[in-house]
């Protein structure tokens, strides 16, 4: 099959849909399909038989306000960049809104040499009219970004931060009347499925669960390297609501109550300032480092020298941080939000999420036990291995292509029959 593959953000570093948009089209490839990888910066890393076509954005939040307002004019020169502008300038997230402007101007002059079209959570009215101009398309929907909302919503301090989120927050509107209009749906967890249906109204019928896969040669325990005593790892794109940090960080005050102890968080903070002063206020700061822009090879030195991977999350669609962990032979703390529970099993300690005390209670029995800790680790590369390979989601996937490709197929000989 000859498949495009979209996504309007392809972050390629700390877990989200760049690590997904990455294996999924290498494995796609390695089952002979032709790939090739449509996104809006930051852009996907590719590799070897793999295509990335470019749709360059205006990646407004790479500038601070002022600039983002004195914008040079001569950029807003098409529809999507002066939508990705006004949107973004009024408190609108409005770069999937852009892209998929963007991705319909672009499949309907090249689209032919496409057997089918995979978008990866944009789920923005261009997606739709993709569909329209006859395209097979199928959709993944790692959870519904309304959870993200709703979570932001509540632990938000002010009125005005309220009202703020809601506004940013607003495309989940166009995402939910576009889901409804999609009849192939992937998503990642039986967890994630559930919510889909609670919120967008998805019928189970519309949807296929398919697990993310591991790299399982990349992300390998390696015996030569030696597990620290005094460090926790979290892994993360960036500091919202939803992951939880806030409250690994009051577990890690406690904590360093009797261990002297380090974070590692691989991530970005929001830039408010809210997490720092959190930090000082609990007397952490100094023993808490952030990393960004993660090559692969660092985030598995990480996985594979870590005490623990903390997982402190109020949802998960899937967890793949968790996974990569595993995969790695790290012993893993997770929350029981969301799909964790499918992703850890067993193989880790689950406890409840929004819980500094119960994490830290989690935390400390590792600590305690270095032959827990590397029982918990075997535990975790063994079930890695056994559930979670791309080969067999890319397979799973292409499956649900050639139904809509056989649809659509149908769908035409209906037509010439009326």
């Amino acid at each position: 099959m000859r498949i495009c593959l979209l996504s309007y953000r392809s972050y390629a570093y700390s877990g989200g849909q760049g690590i997904y948009m990455h294996y999924l089209s290498n494995a796609l490839r390695d089952l002979g399909h032709e790939v090739d990888m449509l996104s809006g910066p930051p852009y996907p890393i590719v590799d070897d038989g793999v295509g990335l076509i470019k749709l360059p954005s205006l990646d407004l939040y790479r500038f601070g306000s002022w600039q983002r307002l004195f914008i040079d004019p001569r950029k807003l020169n098409t529809y999507a960049n002066f939508m990705e502008w006004g949107g973004i300038m009024t408190g609108y997230f409005s770069e999937p809104l852009a892209f998929g402007i963007r991705a319909y101007d672009y499949i309907t002059k090249n689209g032919a040499k496409y057997d089918v079209i995979h978008d990866n959570q944009t789920l923005s009215y261009g997606i739709v009219d993709i569909m329209r101009a006859g395209y097979p398309v199928v959709e993944t929907i790692h959870h519904p970004v309304t959870i993200d909302r709703d979570l932001a919503i509540k632990s938000a301090k002010s009125l005005k931060d309220k009202l703020g989120y809601w506004r940013w927050f607003s495309f989940t509107g166009m995402q939910i009347k576009v889901a409804r209009q999609l009849p192939y749906i992937i998503t990642v967890s039986e967890m994630a499925k559930h919510h889909i249906h609670e919120v967008f109204g998805i019928p189970d019928d519309r949807m296929r669960v398919i697990y993310n896969g591991i790299d399982t040669e990349i992300f390998s325990p390696l015996e030569s390297v030696k597990r620290l005593d005094d460090s926790i790892l979290m892994v993360m794109s960036r500091d919202t609501a939803v992951k939880g940090l806030r409250f690994l960080l009051r577990a890690l005050a406690e904590l360093r109550k009797k261990w002297n102890l380090k974070l590692v968080v691989v991530g970005r903070t929001l830039g408010d300032g809210e997490t720092e002063k959190l930090m000082d206020r609990l007397g952490v700061t100094s023993c808490v480092s952030f990393c960004d822009q993660v090559d692969t090879s660092e985030l598995v030195r990480l996985y594979r020298t870590a005490t623990l991977l903390a997982v402190p999350s109020t949802y998960e669609g899937f967890g793949l941080p968790a996974a990569e962990a595993m995969s790695c032979g790290s012993p893993v703390v997770s929350t029981t939000a969301g799909a964790l529970p499918e992703v850890v099993g067993d193989a880790g300690i689950l406890v409840p999420p929004a819980d500094p005390a119960a994490l830290a209670a989690a935390i400390a029995q590792l600590l305690d036990d270095p032959a827990k800790r590397a029982e918990y680790g075997t535990l975790a590369r063994k079930r890695i291995l056994e559930r979670f390979n791309w080969q067999g989601a890319a397979k799973r996937t292409a499956d649900v292509y050639n139904e809509a490709i056989s649809q659509r197929h149908v769908t035409k000989v209906h037509s010439l029959d009326l």
